[in-house]
């Protein structure tokens, strides 16, 4: 069974850079979202829910970016706080609101998605108010890709991946794909790809590689080496949903299966997959040079992104250690 990441992993940040909003989940499953009769505020925004998913499983973690000066920003402030992750590079616009995303659920538990921001406070960070002394602690610096679609805010991510390359951090990447936020399929896969060989750790889903590969098989092995692997690539993950993983690294690949559940809502399951496998990464920063040891890892954040899915929400439904434990104990 896999272990927890070890103790030093309170003493190893992972900062989460990029957008946090609030999600409107409809209440009912399986209804398009204009016959959503209610919604349900929840906190959320890829790289904040990875932050506060390491933090739920003992490690440190830290977010940067913006939201509005409103009520809701300051709720999202107050819920990381809560969360006991690193707020302090927050920043508060006071000319654009939060982010708000208004989120259906189809039967499967697969979302349908309407965002408000014209533009909103994520969109608006600037490289001035970068807390650089914040990243130039990070173990690793993890990011998605939402927050290259828009200047200024494009201009700060690659400052802030450029001072933690420059540190010495491991750079992670979640693809994180919402296409109805690009101008273009083609603007998103160029915007998406502009930054791919800067990282050290690459996590895409199948329908992402399908895209980025403009319609190549996800299955194919020889695709992702050839078309998404490059030469500084430490790790490249694919979450395959229900089904669990595959890994690629410099010397092995190979599959990791998934976690069985009755899933209730898929929102939030990539990046409590991510918080698990960065939580380890944290503290093991040479995870990917053994496969037993990755592989264990692997089966965690599996755990982590099943869990996810049973609860309704991304940051409600983040794991606990105790929880991804007692799930792993249960499948044997």
């Amino acid at each position: 069974m896999a272990e927890s990441p070890t103790s030093e992993a309170m003493n190893s940040l992972t900062v989460c850079f990029g957008e946090m909003l609030i999600d409107f989940v409809a209440s009912v499953s399986g209804v398009p979202l204009a016959k959503a009769p209610v919604f349900e505020k929840a906190p959320g925004g890829a790289p904040a829910n990875v932050a506060v998913g390491i933090s739920r499983l003992g490690g440190s973690s830290a977010f940067i970016g913006k939201v509005g000066d409103d009520q809701f920003g300051y709720m999202l402030a107050d819920i990381l706080k809560e969360n006991k992750v690193n707020n302090r590079g927050m920043r508060f616009d006071h000319k654009a609101r939060t982010a708000l995303a208004f989120v259906s659920l189809k039967s499967d538990g697969e979302r349908e998605f309407l965002f408000f921001r014209n533009p909103s406070a994520d969109m608006l960070l600037q490289e001035s108010e970068l807390d650089v002394n914040l990243i130039k602690q990070a173990k690793i610096f993890h990011f998605g890709s939402i927050t290259l679609i828009h200047e200024p805010c494009k201009s700060a991510h690659l400052a802030a991946m450029a001072i933690a390359k420059k540190a010495g951090s491991i750079v992670s990447y979640d693809v994180n794909l919402r296409l109805p936020l690009w101008q273009s399929a083609d603007a998103a896969r160029e915007g998406i790809m502009s930054v791919w060989d800067q990282a050290d750790v690459i996590k895409v889903s199948e329908e992402e590689i399908t895209f980025l590969t403009g319609g190549d098989d996800a299955y194919d092995d020889n695709v992702v080496l050839e078309k998404l692997f490059h030469p500084n690539l430490k790790l490249f993950l694919v979450s395959e949903g229900a089904r669990g993983c595959r890994y690629y690294t410099t010397r092995f690949k190979g599959r990791v299966g998934g976690v069985k559940v009755k899933p209730i809502d898929t929102t939030g399951a990539g990046d409590a997959f991510v918080s698990g496998i960065l939580s380890f990464l944290a503290s093991d920063t040479h995870l990917y040079e053994d496969e037993k040891r990755l592989r264990e890892a692997l089966m965690f954040a599996n755990a982590c992104g099943a869990l996810a899915v049973t609860k309704k929400g991304a940051i409600p439904a983040m794991p606990t250690r105790e929880e991804v434990h007692k799930i792993l104990e249960q499948q044997g």
